[in-house]
């Protein structure tokens, strides 16, 4: 909870703060949001700017943070592909209005 006072407001310091803060976490978010069942390969056409490692690493804490949900798929060669979890379907529902609040005044 975010504890306020008229001189000053803080915000959680939380593992989870930290990782919605990172680098692409919400991007990811929003378009596997998007998408409903995704692929790396679509994640990485989406987000052309970003390594291989760092969309690795976002998504491994995602799944890690019950955010995203990832399936194996047992071909060769191997498919996974991403779908957000029901808390993650929460976090992108509450997302939506604060990007169209940044889609306005951006």
């Amino acid at each position: 909870m975010t504890a306020c006072s008229r001189s000053r407001c803080v915000c959680p310091d939380t593992d989870l703060m930290d990782l919605l803060a990172s680098k692409y976490t919400m991007q990811l978010v929003c378009v596997v949001d998007a998408h409903g069942t995704i692929r790396f390969s679509e994640l990485e056409a989406h987000l052309p700017d970003a390594s291989t490692s760092t969309l690795s690493t976002r998504l491994e804490a995602l799944v890690e943070a019950g955010i995203l949900e990832r399936t194996r798929y047992d071909e060769v060669p191997p498919r996974v592909e991403y779908e957000l979890t029901r808390d993650g379907r929460g976090l992108a529902r509450r997302t939506r209005s604060l990007l169209s609040w940044v889609d306005r005044n951006d």
